[in-house]
């Protein structure tokens, strides 16, 4: 699924929209946890979804900052992000990583996108820096560990 977050036009809509994407991941992670069998694997999963939370802990204090409410769910996308790990957990770990590499690239998209969009200011620079830092990261250890 290709995603739109990071596109916005106004700054408000933009950090709502990397708030619910962080929700969503936040569900995919608790999923994928659930599913996998490897103890090492869910460890490592644990430790990107705390990631996770530290993003929208970061998020959520610009949002207050802004004056914008912060959402405290992810959205309709969760059902897509939580069903692939559900359908690929029916092939074993390795396919359940591979389908949260996918919903990686979708939020290594976003944070990209976030990084180059007029509307994010520059006291937002380091926060996004660091989520797309911590996705590649996510995203290529998915990679490596689902071949």
């Amino acid at each position: 699924m290709v995603t739109t977050v990071g596109t916005e036009n106004e700054e408000t809509h933009l950090l709502r929209n990397l708030i619910i994407l962080e929700h969503d991941a936040i569900a995919a992670y608790d999923s994928t946890i659930e599913k996998l069998e490897s103890a090492e694997y869910r460890a490592k999963i644990e430790e990107f979804r705390s990631d996770h939370h530290d993003h929208v802990r970061e998020l959520n204090a610009l949002a207050e900052k802004l004056g914008v409410p912060s959402p405290q769910e992810g959205d309709m996308k969760q059902w897509l992000t939580t069903g692939k790990v559900a359908m690929a957990s029916l092939a074993g770990d390795s396919a359940v990583l591979g389908a949260m590499k996918t919903n990686e690239d979708d939020t290594v998209s976003a944070y990209e996108s976030a990084l180059n969009n007029s509307v994010a200011t520059p006291e937002w620079r380091p926060i996004l820096e660091k989520g797309l830092a911590d996705e590649r990261r996510h995203r290529a250890w998915m990679e490596q560990a689902s071949k």
